[in-house]
Formats: C-alpha cells, sequence, structure tokens
C-alpha cells in the first residue's frame, strides 16, 4: 500500500516537473506547522493559561497598577506563545500560488521551446510541457486552500484564546 502511494507521488511528481517537488516539501513543512499549532492549543496551552489562571487566583492583590502589569505581562507572553509560527504559516499559504504561478511559467516556456524545434503545434510533441505548466498551479491552489483554512482557524483560535484570558484574569474593581 505504501509502496502505491510512493509510486503515485513520484508519478505525479514526474509530470509535473521540479516544481511539484518543491511545492510538496512547502506543504509538507506548511502542514508540520500547523500540526505543532494544533497540538499546542489542545496540549501546552491549556496548560500554561491553567497555570496563569491559578496564580491570578492565588493573588491576593488585584487591583493595583502593580497587578495590572503583571496581568498585562501574563496576557502578552501567553498571546505571543498562542501566535509562535502563525505568521510563518502565513507566509507559507502565501508561497504555494506563486510556486505554482513559476511551475506554469517553467512549463510554458518548455511549450514554447517544443513549438520553436519542431516548428509546428503538435499536440503530442507538446503534451509534456501543458502538463508541467497546470499540475504545479493545481498543487500550489491546493496547497493554499487547505493553509487558507487552517490559518483562519489559527487566528479565530488566538483571537478566542485571548478574549477568554482576559476575562479570566479580571481585575477587581474597588469604587
Amino acid at each position: 500500500m505504501f509502496m502505491e502511494f510512493f509510486e503515485a507521488i513520484r508519478d505525479f511528481t514526474e509530470t509535473g516537473g521540479a516544481v511539484v517537488f518543491y511545492i510538496g516539501i512547502l506543504i509538507f513543512v506548511m502542514w508540520l506547522l500547523i500540526l505543532e499549532r494544533a497540538l499546542y492549543f489542545f496540549i501546552w496551552h491549556q496548560k500554561a493559561k491553567n497555570e496563569a489562571i491559578a496564580n491570578w487566583g492565588a493573588r491576593k492583590d488585584r487591583s493595583s497598577w502593580n497587578a495590572e502589569q503583571i496581568r498585562q505581562m501574563t496576557i502578552s507572553r501567553l498571546h505571543l506563545g498562542m501566535n509562535s509560527n502563525v505568521a510563518i504559516i502565513q507566509a507559507l499559504v502565501a508561497l504555494c500560488p506563486l510556486l505554482g504561478l513559476m511551475g506554469t511559467v517553467t512549463g510554458m516556456i518548455e511549450v514554447f521551446d517544443v513549438m520553436a524545434i519542431s516548428g509546428s503545434g503538435n499536440a503530442r510533441s507538446m503534451a509534456s510541457g501543458v502538463s508541467k505548466a497546470t499540475i504545479p498551479t493545481m498543487a500550489g491552489m491546493v496547497g493554499a486552500l487547505s493553509g487558507v483554512f487552517a490559518v483562519a482557524w489559527l487566528t479565530r483560535t488566538v483571537k478566542a484564546e485571548r478574549t477568554h484570558v482576559e476575562e479570566a484574569l479580571a481585575m477587581d474593581r474597588h469604587i
């Protein structure tokens, strides 16, 4: 089963050209970072958030200027932890269609080379170049679309968790 899977990937890469290989590496790294973020939110962030909330709850002073500064520092640290690697993931999502476009251009150059050498528009001789022009575009778009959904989820989760932490670390107001 794994051999068939790897053979299918090899055939896809050979048909689409070298750019598909780089798009595949880019998508693999992007999804590794997305999985790291998901694990962070489900495991490590919950532990850090619970610890911060417990520390805040154990404080006697939750109304002074110093307490407000400690609260802001705690929220900022948690927010930095949540936002780690999100900008890199967004950049990788933006790179996927650009690499696909580069594959399209290199494939079209191959098509034009075949047309210039053969002197005709023979479809059989241009098929390889057309494949190298279209498959990288498709691979880049698939990578970008899958990454866009993940980035939207990450961004929404960061915003919701920050709001939750801010509410959990409420200041005592004495009027």
